[in-house]
């Protein structure tokens, strides 16, 4: 269980919330139905001198608590007693690696704004020191919990994605794409990283993770790259390579962008019916709880889906100065819109026999909102797909994350699918990884 922060803690957070509270009032009018889906309802966008703020404080799960699983599955701990999970890479053999990790230090601009946010993530639970390693967890007697953990590789910088290709591991740190050697059932990597690419890093760094998916073939690796701002407010300059899928090839270490104008695109998966990337991406913050909506889209080699300049294809975001008219014109709208504020960050496509409810569809780890009232996300959905498009409005897989007081007991992360057809569900506030299966004592599936 996460230890509780101290009351002089808690009364300066306490405070400057209040002082939010004050300065910016406003909140949700749409209902949720309206913010998902292909044809999002987009409402003329709310300003003021200080963003809406209403997040759930980490206080970490209560002994024996555990999410609620939609009806006909059920929830236990793959593993417990983790630091800040976030992101899980399923070998062939069945071993999950899990990335133990956070933000590197960074540069935030100072001021009072970057100091309230600073406040703003310790009380969310995102300021604790990056363990900077991968762990590896193994289920050896098939019972649905892991019964052995190893550090696998540690002394990384920041690590997120992974991707086995070949004997050859790959490592997406917060300024490099490296590479290990791997053998099968291999519980402790001893080489030294390989530099394969440099990538965007700091020292702003605004979005530091970098995931990471390999081509069918493993000929290219694609590296999702957050951007250095909201919405350019760091200047241009800063945003080289950022805000993109940036596409490497692992035999040279040479990156082109593949997709750009992407302002913080983290889970990236292939469509199982189409062979289609597809991302999941956190759109821009402080135009109001109704705007704008995180989304989960195709990728167009070569496409322009508006940041900063637009948002949801060519809705401009007059913030941004000086305006690129002729980027707004050629930005894509993204296919399916999550909901405002979600966070959405884990995506796995669902190609197992275990839970057929899910086949062919995305799960989708909901990290949950700061710049929304009320909250939303904070839960792992489900959305359908039918000849390669979704084709429903997203389900609840996983919730309970936020309890009734309010507090946030976990926040889910990435997800996967294990080698026997369970998800599996990194949570970075509760330090665990959940895993979901059909309940033995259900007739549902």
């Amino acid at each position: 269980m996460r230890r509780r922060p101290g009351a002089g803690w808690l009364r300066r957070v306490a405070l400057a919330l209040a002082v939010v509270a004050l300065a910016g009032c406003e909140t949700a009018e749409l209902a949720f139905p309206r913010t998902v889906g292909p044809d999002p309802v987009l409402p003329p966008p709310e300003g003021g001198l200080v963003p809406t703020v209403d997040i759930a404080p980490a206080i970490g799960w209560p002994d024996g608590a555990t999410p609620t699983a939609a009806e006909g599955l059920a929830v236990n701990a793959f593993a417990g007693g983790l630091d800040h999970p976030r992101w899980l890479y399923v070998l062939p053999n069945g071993d999950v690696l899990v990335a133990e990790t956070n933000a590197p230090p960074k540069e935030d601009g100072g001021g009072l704004k970057a100091w309230f946010m600073k406040l703003v993530m310790k009380h969310a639970g995102a300021a604790v020191p990056s363990a900077d390693r991968i762990t590896l967890l193994r289920d050896g007697d098939g019972d649905g919990v892991a019964d052995h953990r190893s550090v696998l590789l540690d002394d990384l910088h920041s690590p997120f994605g992974m991707a086995l290709v070949g004997d050859t591991l790959y490592i997406a740190n917060a300024d490099a794409l490296v590479s290990v050697p791997y053998r099968p059932g291999q519980l402790r990597i001893e080489a030294t990283p390989t530099v394969v690419a440099p990538l965007p890093g700091g020292p702003i760094n605004h979005h530091w993770t970098k995931s990471l998916l390999a081509s069918r073939d493993g000929s290219r690796l694609y590296v999702g790259v957050g951007s250095n701002s909201n919405v350019g407010e760091s200047g241009m300059d800063a945003e080289v390579d950022r805000a993109t899928i940036l596409q490497v090839d692992p035999a040279t270490g040479d990156a082109r962008v593949f997709a750009s104008g992407l302002r913080n695109p983290v889970g990236l998966d292939w469509q199982p019916a189409t062979g289609a990337l597809w991302a999941v991406v956190n759109e821009r913050d402080e135009l109001g709880s109704d705007l704008v909506p995180d989304y989960l889209t195709s990728i167009r080699e070569g496409g322009f889906y508006g940041w900063p300049y637009s948002y949801w294809g060519q809705h401009a975001d007059a913030r941004v100065q000086p305006p690129r008219p002729d980027l707004v014109t050629s930005a894509i709208a993204p296919d399916y819109a999550l909901g405002n504020h979600v966070a959405p960050l884990g995506l796995a496509f669902y190609d197992a026999a275990l839970m057929p409810r899910f086949s062919g569809g995305a799960l989708i780890g909901e990290h949950g909102s700061w710049n929304r009232r009320p909250p939303s996300g904070y839960k792992v959905v489900f959305v359908p797909f039918d000849d390669g498009m979704p084709s429903g409005p997203p389900s609840d897989v996983l919730t309970g994350f936020v309890g009734e007081d309010g507090n946030a007991r976990g926040r889910p992360v990435g997800v996967a699918v294990a080698a026997d057809g369970a998800l599996l569900v990194a949570d970075d506030v509760g330090n665990v990884v959940w895993r979901v299966a059909p309940d033995a004592g259900s007739a549902a599936r």
